[in-house]
């Protein structure tokens, strides 16, 4: 008896850590596959699989700018098993211009880790007339352009919004489901410019698909030491960041919540990782304590310049 006992047991524990070794986690992308979110989501899965001992999929569910994933991992269950791996325009941004939102920004969420933050870059195609972003201005004044975005919310909507309020022009906006969905467009010539994040341009701009103007940030990029930055030209406050982050739902247990972020932290620090920031120019990672004091300034910081900007919020 007793040895069948042991043999029970061991089955039993076999059972489970072979449960364990097959758990699957799912990391929600609020918008398209192709896009700079999605694409470090998917670094992210890779890298965290091996120390957590389990598959990590990448569910991506594109619409109302991120609301729509960012609220269905609101009400996931708090297990670590349904994380959101989300940015600033959709965590925060399109969270702002909604008047029926089912979730808060910070309350409803735990962060993780942050992977780092991006300054934009307002791109054309090679054949433009516009060669600098001076032209661009000019030309917006003199004839109606038109610029494509990940949707109304997105960080894509608000850097050229940014860039309207802060030159005074109209360039009209064009809301898609995702960068993927909206770059054939800008390359075929139905859109005049757009603004995205590094990882998905420079590989863009080093095969002259598409042509940068301005970093909209304080810092000129590394691989476009010729572009300048709209502080340079005179436009401190056109600054324009996204950051890509992981979170679970709020109510996690804290040592679920501690595990992953051990996993993330050591995932960002790895060769493949480092390369891939690097060569995406994603800086300054934050930790679960950094990332929460991120969100919580974003939040202070894009409720009233939504307001300021004039986009007119959502139902």
């Amino acid at each position: 008896m007793r040895r069948l006992f042991l043999a029970l047991l061991l089955a039993v524990l076999g059972c489970a850590a072979s449960a364990r070794a097959d758990e699957t986690i799912r990391f929600v992308v609020p918008f398209a596959a192709g896009g700079p979110v999605d694409t470090m989501a998917r670094l992210l899965a890779n890298t965290m699989q091996e120390p957590l001992g389990a598959t990590i999929i990448v569910d991506d569910r594109a619409g109302a700018g991120g609301v729509i994933a960012t609220e269905l991992v609101s009400r996931s269950p708090a297990d670590g098993r349904t994380l959101l791996f989300g940015s600033q325009g959709s965590h925060v941004v399109a969270a702002a211009l909604r008047t029926d939102l089912k979730y808060d920004p910070v309350t409803s969420f735990t962060p993780i880790a942050m992977i780092g933050h991006v300054p934009m870059v307002v791109v054309v195609v090679p054949d433009s007339p516009v060669k600098d972003f001076k032209d661009l201005v000019a030309l917006a004044k003199t004839k109606k352009l038109i610029y494509g975005s990940a949707g109304p919310g997105s960080t894509m909507n608000l850097a050229l919004e940014l860039v309207n309020y802060n030159t005074h022009v109209t360039i009209a906006h064009i809301p898609y489901r995702g960068f993927s969905a909206a770059l054939p467009d800008l390359l075929a010539g139905r859109l005049d410019t757009l603004a995205a994040d590094p990882p998905v341009l420079l590989p863009l701009i080093a095969a002259k698909k598409v042509r940068p103007l301005v970093v909209l940030g304080a810092e000129r990029l590394a691989a476009l030491p010729d572009t300048p930055t709209s502080a340079e030209l005179g436009f401190p406050d056109m600054v324009m960041e996204n950051w890509y982050g992981l979170l679970a739902p709020a109510g996690i247990a804290p040592a679920a919540a501690k595990k992953l972020e051990t996993a993330a932290l050591a995932a960002i620090q790895s060769p493949r990782m480092q390369q891939a920031v690097k060569d995406g120019e994603t800086r300054e990672p934050l930790d679960a304590k950094g990332f929460k004091a991120r969100i919580e300034h974003d939040v202070a910081f894009w409720r009233p310049m939504i307001k300021k900007l004039g986009i007119p919020m959502a139902n």
